[in-house]
């Protein structure tokens, strides 16, 4: 069955953001295509998922789709898109198709997808500006295809004046568009983070010493699809013991052994918006002591970072506070040496927290938009300021490999505490606590298993 859209007034409400843009510029056709389907192995392919950029304006989630928004003497927003074709639609399941397309989503125009070559160069005359994604495509061969169109529009005028004589690129609007959600992104935001909290909790509860890691991602995957998630946001970390000190390490087979700390990063999609948690608790239900020790130094370092996340301060000023706290939290357990000033001026924390404090997050786990004020020009930039309405996460961690320096108690200790912190007018609001993040909570929620 398909579903149409309940925030058209918003979608049309970006478009017409978008137009308004491309006129203080002079005008012209924007082309934003979605992303492509990609290929798995043999004719088999992975499970679509559309460009965001393209969903942000359209809402529209078929793949071979391509919107086209015309900046003239009068106003147009056109979506191309696939066909109708019964035969196709057994094996894949319905499509809009233009006719249908044009009633629900609130479009000008409506055009089959293979009408492209035909309908975009007749477009593009008389136009000052041909915008688009250049810098970041979902559709690998859009300048190829944006030449040929370009050529096909010259052999139809004499002048070459009266075809556009710049290409602009959309990706820097549309990442500040994007930056600053709305009432309706939050809500559903806030309801990713909810699944995704409660799929944390569900793991956490299953953990024991014995489990696969794999195990644990299936758990996951089952609490956030029977929650109406459409997908995970990104491949799910879930890492035992020293796999907890490689960041990016995905569930695999290793098993959780009797005083192994459990790492899991995981988070859900929901109609179109991430999630991104990390939590990490001992399999057997019981910090050790140095276990415990930096635990509640990364917790620590979290609570410093989220009181420096408020409009008040810049988008860096959560990491600063959580290597000051960090760093000086490895100071005291022996496993640096010298001054916190030092430590700090020389880096000495980076072999055991190495990545920032936090990312942009919204349709992608790892939103867009500068971290630095705009323009976007010089590396002394400063950093942006936060505002209401910035969703970012606040994930600071230690990483403690075997090394001769170390003592051994610490080795293969991996810690990361990740919330999801949406900006408010006067600081933040925490969106992901509903999954226990202080060590006494959590044991007493793997007491309860």
């Amino acid at each position: 069955m398909l579903l149409a859209p309940t925030n058209l007034d918003r979608l049309t409400a970006r478009r017409k953001q978008l137009l308004t843009w491309m006129h203080s510029l002079g005008g012209g056709v924007a082309i934003v295509p979605t992303a492509p389907e990609r290929t798995r192995n043999r004719d088999n392919h992975h499970s679509y998922r559309h460009d965001s950029d393209f969903y942000y304006l359209t809402g529209f989630s078929e793949a071979h789709a391509w919107l086209v928004l015309v900046a003239g003497e009068v106003d147009q927003s056109i979506l191309f898109c696939e066909g109708k074709n019964p035969e196709i639609e057994i094996w894949n399941g319905v499509r809009w198709g233009p006719e249908a397309a044009a009633e629900h989503f609130a479009f000008d125009l409506t055009h089959d997808v293979k009408d492209l070559d035909t309908v975009i160069p007749q477009l593009l005359v008389g136009q000052r500006n041909l915008f688009s994604t250049l810098s970041r495509s979902a559709q690998p061969d859009l300048l190829k295809l944006l030449q040929s169109w370009l050529t096909t529009a010259q052999r139809n005028v004499r002048d070459t004046r009266a075809l556009p004589h710049q290409w602009l690129d959309l990706s820097d609007m549309l990442a500040e568009m994007r930056l600053v959600k709305d009432a309706s992104e939050l809500a559903t935001m806030r309801a990713a983070a909810a699944i995704s909290a409660q799929g944390h909790v569900r793991a956490m509860q299953a953990a024991r010493p014995g489990c696969h890691e794999y195990e644990l991602e299936a758990e996951l995957l089952y609490h956030f699809r029977k929650h109406g998630a459409q997908s995970v946001a990104y491949d799910s970390i879930v890492a035992a013991g020293a796999n907890a000190c490689v960041l990016h390490h995905r569930a695999g087979n290793a098993v959780m052994h009797e005083g192994d700390l459990v790492l899991i990063d995981a988070g859900c999609e929901l109609d179109g918006y991430a999630s991104d948690i990390t939590r990490t608790f001992p399999a057997n239900g019981k910090f050790s002591g140095p276990q415990r020790a930096l635990y509640d130094i990364v917790l620590a370092a979290q609570q410093a970072a989220y009181d420096k996340t408020s409009p008040l301060h810049h988008f860096n000023a959560g990491h600063d506070a959580a290597v000051q706290v960090l760093t000086q939290g490895l100071l005291d357990e022996g496993l640096l040496q010298g001054s916190l000033a030092q430590a700090i001026e020389t880096a000495a924390y980076r072999p055991f927290y190495m990545h920032r404090t936090g990312h942009w997050l919204g349709m992608d786990v790892h939103d867009v938009g500068s971290y630095r004020s705009p323009p976007a020009s010089t590396e002394e930039r400063p950093w942006r300021q936060l505002q209401a309405g910035m969703v970012l996460t606040i994930e600071p961690g230690l990483y403690v490999r075997p090394a001769p320096e170390v003592a051994e108690k610490f080795w293969n200790i991996g810690i990361r505490i990740e919330d999801d912190a949406v900006v408010t007018e006067t600081g933040c609001e925490l969106i992901t606590r509903g999954v226990p993040v202080a060590a006494d909570e959590i044991e007493e929620l793997m007491r309860a298993r």
